[in-house]
């Protein structure tokens, strides 16, 4: 993995004596040997050297011997860094050929430098030019290379082989490379496809929304050149994100997408994506497919699907490719599966996506290796300008941060869009870093094609009204050099028009299914139907114990923290003593789906430790900080995915490996990555860990348009777990919830599982019965904090057991009272059950049955009614929670328990009124009010001498049949 980027070094001023005297003698045996702020620093100490004392400079082999001669030097060498670092503020970037402004220190004046110097010879540095060349013939080479079509920026590099690579490689080849003919042709072609395809769309569709190209076409030959240049890297698939603008025509051009496909999502008679209100707009669905290129070679494709929430598929495409990576077994290097990121000017600066997923691109848990970037500049944004859309010089500039190098280039000008497309292709390849190409270029309408661009930018709109095509002008260009003739492009552009007429007389007469079938080949076997039927999901004692003895040993010379001893010693004795904690559960679920060759990645903020030190997934040596990880040291750990439970070198079955991280402070960007990742291996159980359950609040947008809706509208499936502490213990508002109650209203067409589990048991089987199922959904886990280590299960439940979407009264069920003797059931979910059991026993009431609902949805309507069933008739159901009536699971199961034929029960409500805070902030007022709900719902507990204090505080007991306190429904 490469390393992150180092810090910028500090200037001349701050560097010691010593190291400048080292650096002194270097530079007078060889100038070139040392970097170039140093070089120049040194010429110009000579010089104000010689001028003070009117000796001459000190002899340099090759130097200039005087004074002119060294203020010459002097000047060429700042000049040639000033063009490198500030050249692009004056390239010739602008599609409508408007001048920018030269910097101050590009003028010769600047740098002690006049017209008569210019036929003098001078040293061009390492320039690619001979030495003894002129200033002017100096000065018309960085013109040439660094204010033409391509303004490159890459001086705030720190790393100086990085920094020397590229200047090296950008200045050898001026900025372009030579084409030749047939390349040529080829560049031409790819715009006149591009350009050909909206214009069609346009004469047969002209109401309807299709985002187009028109005026950044040369986004067509920018990615096929880096698809060709990727593949000669070794480049075997490239996972894409992109936004609207352009995405049509990218899917037929590069991914290949049929005409016939997507006329037939505009003609709209395509009827099966639309059942059950499903589906979405063609300029936001994905797409793979292979790309066949010269020579036999060929890259695989995958556009991942995009909502309108423009940057938030940047985190998916990034988890997605990591994915990929791995199953490729491309872990080290990262060079045969590379992401590729399109943007829009108005988007990349402003959504904060970009910068969570640049924060991302060098650690260790989240690193693709580098990302390549394209930025499709429309100058402005819906109907914003770059004015009121950003603080900065360029959108790009958000790319510094992480001292990405960005080449600006001219739209209008194909082949240095093509160059630079090589250029970044081999800079990510090498250097395993992110870097991004800014494309600038123009919007031939508004936003959308109805809409009228003159409204908000008069002179913009006037210029785009008189600018011919970039197809035009560079058709132009390649017949005045002789490259082709009228009749050439004739022979190249009608066949096309035939084609696209025939492609959409066959749409109308039959509709071509516009998607792909959901998945892949490592999808095969998996279908989108939810189903109840349970699935084995139980372990022999032997497999457990084996997890227990790896979660309980360090290895010789590993100094453990002390704290943690009694911990370890715990975990291995599991088994014997057989009582297990939620926390147990979760280690030896994945210790065990370990053992079977699944892979584990579990992500979040504190996930390693875990928030409520809990999980010590890692333990860390004391003395060196050393990472251990007992679960990746059960078994010898596969180095490749596919050979996981297999036999290794010792003859035993080989392990998966669990990828446990530490993430950076965002939510938004590590869910969606880990939801990117859960979509390419449906074998791997993939979860993302929320510190507290409301913290997922900064990733709404992923959990709306993603999990929840990703089924329904493209067609993905995604076994993705989210892991979020939920429950009332004092902690206050932020720290209570869940917020249960938003993904219950999200969820329709069985799209979501969302469950509570309320032992060690059920989360075991939890766990285990998200991989053991030939359908993957989303898993949405309200996980326990203060019960995390109370144990809750017994081993025998872990071996012989499975998960129950509904657990019946214990005290019914396995301990032999009476069922006749209730007069009410309580139905409630999680943690709450075990208040609610302790008051009861406490209490010795025998007339209240307390039912629990483990899995709130899908909800098992059949499994309800057969517990109630068992109850007798007519007798008062209540719902009792620890949430405000106006969220938590109340008011989604009454409508349930109401609405459904089998059910018809209209349930009571006992819990906290209504409230816009999730929780008190009193600690002692939510005791208060905890004790509130569980005294309605049971009756205080019975105990001689000990009287509890009411919700008014006065001390009172309450009588068989609690007082209404609370609203009831």
């Amino acid at each position: 993995m490469s390393q992150a980027p180092r810090a910028v070094p500090p200037s001349v001023n701050g560097w010691n004596a010593e190291y400048l005297d080292a650096q002194y003698q270097q530079f007078l045996a060889d100038p070139a040997s040392v970097p170039a702020d140093l070089r120049s620093f040194f010429q110009g100490f000579d010089l104000a050297m010689a001028s003070a004392d009117g000796r001459p400079p000190a002899a340099q082999p090759g130097a200039p011997a005087s004074a002119d001669a060294m203020r010459l030097q002097a000047g060429v060498t700042n000049l040639i860094d000033s063009y490198r670092g500030r050249g692009h503020l004056h390239a010739a970037i602008d599609p409508f050929g408007r001048a920018r402004p030269a910097p101050e220190d590009l003028s010769l004046g600047y740098h002690r430098l006049s017209e008569a110097d210019l036929d003098k010879p001078v040293d061009p540095d390492t320039l690619p030019l001979p030495k003894g060349s002129t200033l002017r013939q100096v000065i018309e080479l960085l013109q040439r290379t660094y204010c033409g079509p391509v303004g490159a920026q890459f001086m705030h590099v720190s790393d100086d082989p990085e920094r020397e690579w590229l200047t090296r490689r950008y200045e050898r080849a001026g900025g372009r490379f030579e084409l030749s003919r047939g390349e040529r042709a080829h560049v031409l072609l790819q715009i006149i496809r591009a350009e050909q395809f909206e214009l069609f769309l346009g004469k047969r569709y002209p109401g309807d929304k299709r985002f187009s190209l028109e005026g950044g076409e040369s986004l067509i030959p920018c990615l096929d050149r880096i698809i060709a240049a990727a593949s000669d890297t070794g480049v075997e698939e490239i996972v894409i994100g992109m936004p609207h603008r352009g995405r049509l025509n990218v899917l037929n051009n590069i991914l290949g997408k049929t005409y016939e496909q997507i006329f037939t999502e505009f003609e709209d008679n395509w009827e099966d994506e639309f059942v059950d209100a499903g589906g979405d707009v063609k300029y936001h669905k994905g797409y793979s497919g292979i790309r066949e290129l010269p020579g036999g070679k060929s890259v695989h494709l995958a556009l991942s699907s995009n909502p309108s929430h423009l940057e938030s598929v940047n985190a998916v495409v990034e988890g997605r490719c990591r994915a990929k990576q791995r199953l490729r077994n491309d872990t080290v290097e990262r060079s045969r599966v590379i992401p590729l990121l399109m943007h829009g000017d108005a988007a990349v600066i402003a959504q904060g996506m970009v910068a969570e997923v640049l924060n991302l691109s060098q650690l260790e848990g989240y690193t693709t290796g580098g990302t390549i970037h394209v930025v499709v500049n429309n100058l402005v944004g819906f109907t914003t300008g770059a004015e009121d859309a950003r603080s900065t010089e360029y959108c790009t500039d958000i790319a510094m941060m992480v001292e990405c190098p960005v080449f600006h280039v001219n739209g209008e000008d194909p082949e240095a869009v093509v160059a630079v497309s090589q250029l970044v292709v081999e800079y990510r390849q090498k250097f395993k870093k992110d870097v991004f190409i800014d494309l600038v270029c123009f919007r031939r309408y508004g936003h959308n094609e109805t809409d009228e661009a003159s409204f908000t930018q008069p002179v913009l709109a006037a210029l785009i009204a008189r600018k011919t095509s970039v197809l035009t002008e560079y058709a132009t260009r390649l017949k005045d050099e002789g490259v082709l003739t009228e009749q050439d492009l004739k022979a190249l552009r009608d066949p096309l028009i035939k084609i696209l007429e025939e492609a959409q007389a066959k749409a109308k007469a039959r509709p071509h299914a516009p998607n792909i079938d959901p998945g892949s080949k490592r999808w095969d076997g998996f279908g989108g139907d939810f189903t109840f039927d349970p699935v084995q999901t139980g372990v022999p004692g032997e497999v457990l114990e084996e997890v227990c003895a790896a979660l309980g040993r360090v290895p010789p010379g590993f100094h453990l923290n002390p704290k943690l001893t009694k911990l370890l010693a715990e975990r291995a004795a599991l088994v014997e003593t057989g009582q297990i904690s939620y926390a147990d559960a979760e280690s030896l679920a994945i210790g065990t789906l370990l053992l079977e060759g699944h892979g584990v990645r579990l992500s979040g903020q504190d996930s390693r430790r875990g928030t409520f030190s809990h999980r010590h997934a890692v333990l860390r040596d004391v003395q060196t900080e050393e990472p251990y990880t007992p679960l990746n040291n059960m078994r010898t750990v596969a180095t490749c995915p596919g050979d996981a439970g297999r036999p290794g070198p010792d003859g035993r079955l080989t392990q998966g490996k669990l990828c446990v991280y530490d993430s950076p402070l965002s939510e938004v960007s590590v869910m969606g990555f880990d939801y990117g990742y859960s979509l390419a291996d449906p074998n791997m159980l993939v979860m993302w860990e929320g510190q507290f359950g409301d913290f997922c609040n900064g990733a709404q947008v992923m959990i709306d348009q993603y999990l929840a809706a990703a089924e329904v509208k493209w067609e993905r499936w995604s076994g993705l777990v989210l892991l979020l502490p939920h429950g009332y213990e004092g902690a206050g508002p932020e720290h209570s919830s869940a917020r249960l109650e938003r993904f219950l209203q999200l969820c329709a067409n069985n799209n979501l599982q969302v469950v509570n589990p309320s032992t060690a048991a059920q989360a075991f089987h939890m766990f285990r019965r998200q991989l053991r199922r030939s359908f993957r959904k989303p898993l949405i886990v309200m996980t326990p904090k203060s019960m995390l280590r109370i144990p809750t299960s017994t081993v025998d439940e872990l071996v012989n057991g499975r998960f129950h979407e509904m657990l019946d009264d214990p005290m019914f069920e396995a301990r032999g009272a009476d069922r006749k003797t209730v007069e009410r059931v309580l139905i409630c979910s999680g943690k709450l059950y075990h208040e609610l059991a302790r008051q009861r026993a406490e209490s010795g009431r025998l007339d209240t049955a307390i039912l629990r609902i483990e899995q709130l949805y899908p909800f098992h309507t059949d499994l309800m009614a057969e517990l109630l069933a068992r109850y007798p008739a007519r007798k008062r159901c209540i719902w009792v929670q620890e949430e405000p009536r106006n969220a938590g699971a109340y008011l989604f199961v009454a409508d349930v328990m109401r609405t459904e034929a089998s059910l018809g029960i209209e349930p009571g409500y006992i819990g906290r009124s209504a409230c816009a805070s999730p929780a008190v902030a009193s600690k002692n007022k939510h005791k208060e009010q905890q004790h509130r709900i569980i005294d309605e719902a049971i009756g205080e507990a019975i105990q001689p001498g000990v009287a509890k204090s009411g919700a008014n505080g006065v001390a009172a007991r309450a009588p068989a049949v609690p007082q209404k306190k609370t609203a009831r429904r």
